[in-house]
């Protein structure tokens, strides 16, 4: 008998959940005081958002909305490190990573509201609309990434989905494709822990989902989720990786997911008390604000205030503007489908046009 192939997954952190260094030598990027407090303003960013978001569901002014708490590091992480040329292909928690890459709050508010328009990014005009089906998100990204490969650009593209979208075939076509043709996309993994009601004990065999790249012949590496630090120093290299033509790269993100799945949801029928309790401890957010805190001076009370008082501020315009949003004529769900409507397309038209 011999061996013919075997490997490792490494975990990465470089922030524990007290704020505390891990390793004696971090990334450059953290011992720059004004982009960990950048940091620490776009998290805070996302958690107010989303809790906006979700007031605007409850009562009635959207659709259902998917939030980001306790996933912040994820989204802001992978986010900061695009370029403006790279391309991202969003899920349904991709709100970090859109806002990073130039989506407005506006935008995003809108496509969950049902309006066309929040698929028509102003800024990342070139970004995918938020994926709602589980994993086709990933056969896009490599098609894109197949592209960008065929015209010789030196830019990335990158997909987010959560772990239990994994398990789908999608998933694996994708990174299949993206190892045999060496293409430079990212997969970025949110294991949250749950995929709605089902944990991770019951949704996968294997100890990572991180190993899942090893099958398909691509770099598999494994962050901690809550870390943005680490989160962001991986995401970037693999961006780098992917530009220069090294291939594709799959990052899981340990992270826990603190609310419901979406406004549909309600997860205390599925999980207990004093895993939330937990899982609180280890949130990315407030590890983010010890870290700070620890290295370059604790962030006094006006310092704090003046901050989340101008994101409550921009939020609420981009409210204001979702608000003004003029309602949609019937044709509109036409109008985005085809360049040019085949003729029974034409013809549903005109009849929804006569129906008013």
């Amino acid at each position: 008998m011999s061996t013919v192939a075997k490997f490792e997954i490494e975990h990465h952190q470089f922030i524990n959940k007290d704020g505390k260094p891990t390793q004696d030598s971090l990334p450059e990027f953290a011992t720059n005081e004004n982009i960990m407090k950048q940091f620490y303003r776009d998290m805070l960013l996302l958690r107010a958002f989303d809790a906006k978001a979700y007031a605007l569901q409850r009562t009635g002014n959207m659709g259902t909305y998917p939030a980001s708490l306790g996933q912040e590091a994820i989204g802001v992480g992978y986010g900061a490190a695009l370029n403006k040329e790279d391309v991202l292909v969003p899920y349904y928690r991709s709100t970090g990573g859109l806002l990073q890459h130039g989506v407005s709050m506006t935008e995003i508010l809108q496509y969950w509201g049902g309006y066309e328009e929040g698929s028509n990014y102003k800024v990342a005009r070139e970004d995918f609309p938020i994926a709602v089906p589980i994993a086709t998100q990933c056969l896009h990204a490599t098609g894109i990434a197949t592209a960008f490969k065929l015209r010789n650009q030196a830019r990335a593209c990158i997909t987010e989905i959560g772990e239990g979208g994994t398990s789908k075939g999608d998933f694996y076509e994708a990174i299949n494709v993206a190892g045999i043709w060496n293409l430079g996309v990212v997969f970025i993994v949110n294991n949250n822990q749950w995929a709605i009601s089902v944990p991770s004990s019951i949704q996968t065999a294997t100890e990572t989902y991180a190993q899942k790249a090893v099958a398909a012949g691509i770099e598999g590496v494994q962050v901690d989720g809550n870390d943005i630090v680490a989160v962001h120093h991986y995401a970037k290299k693999a961006l780098e990786k992917a530009r220069a033509g090294g291939g594709a790269t799959l990052i899981e993100c340990i992270s826990y997911r603190l609310c419901d799945h979406t406004t549909a949801d309600d997860a205390k029928r599925y999980r207990s008390d004093n895993e939330l309790e937990q899982a609180w401890e280890s949130e990315p957010v407030l590890r983010l604000k010890k870290y700070i805190d620890q290295q370059f001076g604790q962030l006094d009370d006006e310092q704090e205030a003046t901050m989340k008082k101008e994101i409550n501020q921009h939020i609420e315009t981009a409210v204001t503007e979702y608000n003004q949003t003029p309602q949609p004529n019937v044709t509109e769900i036409f109008d985005h489908m085809y360049e040019t409507l085949p003729q029974a397309l034409l013809e549903q038209r005109e009849q929804a046009i006569k129906r008013g």
